[in-house]
């Protein structure tokens, strides 16, 4: 059953955090919910695609947890109306092994996802992960490069002065090759550097990559900016010159 929308107990959290939880499985919803609750977020609950984006333009959220498996609308539906709307990050929940669906909804611009069943505890840290990646970082030098235009603390990217639509972890890697110019990295180190993790689905770094190459490369089929080092893993090239 739905849980009632409690906007008092919304708003007396001021400063906190807003996650708003989309799962139409009650359990999963009560346990997440209990969770975050406990470590201090507020949060918010949708058991189907409309209700979750009648919740987000009521009270837009700081993340969202959702389901990959709705009734009605599922979750890349539910993932690609909410980023219509304007940047949001987003943890996708998948049923174990059902690797084509992770991959979409890393696709449509899941931030990070979670296989069912999971720790709710794993849960948490991955929220608290996404949240810390995605507030503004420490004042620094802005980026620029092979037309390219990053500006760390105000997390704006422009390609020839056209600002780029890039999800949490995109932006995030875009930087990190900007930083690290003509040096190779493996997927692993782009896993534990740019995502936080010391293990997990490697094919994540890969389709963050083709989805990054898409929007800043010239010919995404032929990339010159972001190369595959074959053996290693991928360099960021800001001369665009090919070995």
């Amino acid at each position: 059953m739905q849980e009632p929308y409690d906007s008092h107990r919304a708003e007396a959290a001021d400063g906190a955090a807003r996650v708003l939880v989309v799962d139409d499985d009650p359990t999963v919803a009560e346990v997440v919910t209990g969770y975050l609750h406990r470590a201090g977020y507020v949060v918010d609950r949708a058991d189907d695609g409309p209700t979750a984006l009648t919740r987000a333009a009521a009270h837009r959220p700081d993340l969202v947890v959702l389901d990959l498996m709705l009734p009605g609308m599922d979750g890349l539906e539910v993932c690609r109306r909410m980023r219509d709307r304007g940047p949001v990050p987003v943890i996708m929940l998948t049923a174990r092994g059902d690797e084509d669906d992770r991959i979409l909804g890393l696709e449509v611009g899941a931030d990070d996802y979670v296989t069912k069943p999971f720790s709710p505890r794993e849960l948490v840290l991955r929220v608290e992960s996404v949240l810390r990646r995605s507030r503004p970082a420490a004042p620094g030098p802005r980026l620029a490069a092979a037309g390219l235009r990053v500006d760390v603390e105000g997390r704006r990217a422009t390609k020839e002065g056209v600002e780029l639509a890039l999800t949490l972890r995109e932006f995030d890697l875009l930087a990190f090759f900007m930083r690290h110019p003509g040096r190779a990295f493996a997927r692993e180190d782009l896993m534990r550097e740019v995502w936080g993790w010391d293990f997990g689905d490697l094919s994540t770094v890969t389709v963050h990559v083709r989805r990054l190459r898409g929007k800043v490369e010239d010919d995404p089929a032929r990339p010159r900016l972001i190369q595959t080092v074959w053996g290693v893993g991928y360099r960021f090239e800001p001369t665009g010159a090919v070995d």
